[in-house]
Order: structure tokens, then C-alpha cells, then sequence
């Protein structure tokens, strides 16, 4: 029982990092699989029309994806264009908070698109057939051959068989026995360990700015971590007692035929004052919007100030709660 909790809380610990290995090593699958099982490069002028399609398009759709299942922009969405507001878009001011909340969650979502093209370039298989159909790429290699238009053809039909590569030697004694081949493949794979380090670094200097520019420390980041996993918690707990006694209350008033005696439950305007993204205000210490709203003057809070902040190392405020629920 001890080692099980000791797992569970090594879990909640580094969800987030459990969470990108998880849907890393799930895009690995489906790409080999796609490779494996889908993939079948036509040899011909559809070639780079092909390649592209399997090397960018799944790319796009987990990308799309990955706002769509993404909690936090619904939390950021949802409600803020009621009917009776003429203007939905708001303010310039507004449109900008909407870009810094939304930063930091397109960066989370970029992990699987990234994944998979970078897996791709080193499997190769998608870059050398739409580089096999490449018009650039095709006056590149055939452009001393006696008969390019030849070797265009023969181009083509590289990524389906192998030999084809010794009569393009018979067209042109200068190529090495697997020169176009071996090229295809080498610049997929140079790309894809060139993309790899250019993502590796990018995460690593943008952590690092983001934990130098952070307001607050690394022991009370700590604690409002620690604090955020108990309020969950307890809003949770707290939460179905609520809606256990209200659904109780109305369906002994249905079928005893009586009138509903007083019961207190929060506002629409309640509920959406806790569902603001969290800001962060250097003149107050709250540790989500629960926090400020019963602090703050019930109902005068608004996360879009001037002195307010929105910081990505502070991200974690707003998926303590919505991370758990499965919006």
C-alpha cells in the first residue's frame, strides 16, 4: 500500500511531464504505424503532393487537436462572448490578455506536431518521396545529366525501388552508386536531429526565462502547488455534498408535491468570477481566483488590469482544477 502511494504521488508530482512523454511516445507509435501500414509513396508526379500531405498534415490535426482538448482554452473561451455584448472581441486590452493566456498553451500543444515531423524526417520515408518529386530538387541533381528529363522520371521512382539509382549511374558516370538515395536520406535525417536540438533548445531557454522572470519563488511555487492540489480537493469534496443535497432537495419536492424550502448555491456571475484565468498582482498574494474572489470584495474582481501579470510559470493555477474535471 505504501509503495502505491508512493507512485501516485510521483505521478501528481510530474503529470505534466508524464503527460508530454506519454503523447510523445504515442505519436512515435502512430507514425510508425502510418509508415508501416498507410504509407505507400505513388513513384510518381504526385510525389512531393504525397510525401508532404503524411509529413505535415497529421502534424496539423494534432495540432488542432491539441486545442481542442486543451482545458485551458476553454476555460479562456467559454462565456466570453454572451449575446447581449454587442462587441465579442472586447477591447484591444482584452484581445492581448487573450494572446499571453493562450502563449504558453500553444507551446504545450506544439510537443506532438514537433514529434511527429521530427520522427518522420529520421524514418525518412515521407521526406524522400515528396524530395523525389521536387522540382527544385530535381534541376539540382539532373541539371549535367544528358537527358535530365530522364532523370526526373527515374527520380521518381527512387523511394520504390533502389535499383533504380544504376541507371540514373548510366545517365551520368558522376553520381556515386547510391548518391540520390543516400541524399534523400540524409538530408531527412539532418533535418530531423536539426529540429530536434532547435526544439530542445528553445524549451530550455524559454523555461529558464520563464522561472528568471518568475514573481515569485522556488519554495512558495512550492507551496502554491502544494495549496492548489488541497483547495482542489476540497472544492471537489464540498462540490458533489452541494449538488448531492440540492438534487436531494428538488426531488423530495417533486414527488412530496411541495414547495422548495431556501437553498444557497453560488451565482452565474459567481461562478464566473472563479473561472477567470488567473493574473498575477504584485499588491495581493492569492493563490487562485477562489482566493481573490472571497477576498477581494465578492464580485469586484477582474483579471484584466494594468498591474496585473500574466506569467507562464504560473500556468499551473489555472489546470489545478480543470485538469482534473476533463473539459
Amino acid at each position: 500500500m505504501e509503495k502505491l502511494r508512493t507512485a501516485m504521488n510521483f505521478c501528481i508530482r510530474y503529470q505534466k511531464t508524464l503527460g508530454y512523454s506519454i503523447v510523445s511516445l504515442l505519436t512515435i507509435a502512430s507514425e510508425q504505424i502510418f509508415s508501416l501500414v498507410a504509407f505507400r509513396c505513388p513513384c510518381n508526379s504526385w510525389n512531393i503532393l504525397y510525401g508532404c500531405v503524411f509529413l505535415l498534415v497529421p502534424a496539423i490535426l494534432l495540432f488542432l487537436l491539441g486545442y481542442l482538448v486543451n482545458a485551458r482554452t476553454w476555460l479562456l473561451l467559454t462565456g466570453s462572448c454572451p449575446q447581449e455584448k454587442k462587441h465579442c472581441c472586447g477591447s484591444w486590452g482584452k484581445g492581448c490578455f487573450y494572446l499571453k493566456v493562450l502563449a504558453p498553451v500553444t507551446a504545450s500543444i506544439l510537443v506532438a506536431p514537433l514529434t511527429w515531423i521530427s520522427v518522420a524526417l529520421l524514418s525518412a520515408s515521407f521526406y524522400e518521396c515528396a524530395a523525389s518529386g521536387s522540382s527544385f530538387i530535381r534541376k539540382q541533381m539532373c541539371r549535367d545529366m544528358d537527358k535530365p528529363e530522364a532523370c526526373w522520371e527515374l527520380l521518381e521512382k527512387i523511394p520504390c525501388d533502389e535499383n533504380v539509382v544504376r541507371l540514373l549511374n548510366m545517365l551520368n558516370k558522376n553520381l556515386t552508386s547510391k548518391g540520390g538515395l543516400v541524399s534523400f536520406r540524409a538530408q531527412s535525417q539532418i533535418l530531423g536531429w536539426l529540429l530536434i536540438v532547435a526544439v530542445i533548445t528553445v524549451a530550455l531557454i524559454s523555461t529558464c526565462i520563464s522561472r528568471c522572470c518568475s514573481p515569485v519563488s522556488y519554495f512558495q511555487l512550492k507551496f502554491w502547488k502544494i495549496y492548489l492540489e488541497k483547495e482542489r480537493e476540497h472544492f471537489e469534496t464540498k462540490a458533489k455534498e452541494h449538488a448531492a443535497q440540492l438534487a436531494e432537495r428538488n426531488i423530495n419536492c417533486f414527488f412530496e408535491a411541495t414547495n422548495p424550502p431556501p437553498f444557497q448555491t453560488p451565482s452565474n456571475e459567481d461562478w464566473k468570477m472563479i473561472s477567470l484565468p488567473y493574473a498575477f498582482s504584485k499588491n495581493d498574494q492569492y493563490y487562485s481566483m477562489i482566493h481573490k474572489y472571497i477576498n477581494a470584495n465578492r464580485g469586484k474582481i477582474s483579471t484584466i488590469n494594468e498591474r496585473d501579470q500574466i506569467s507562464c510559470v504560473l500556468g499551473f493555477v489555472d489546470e489545478a482544477h480543470i485538469n482534473e474535471q476533463g473539459f
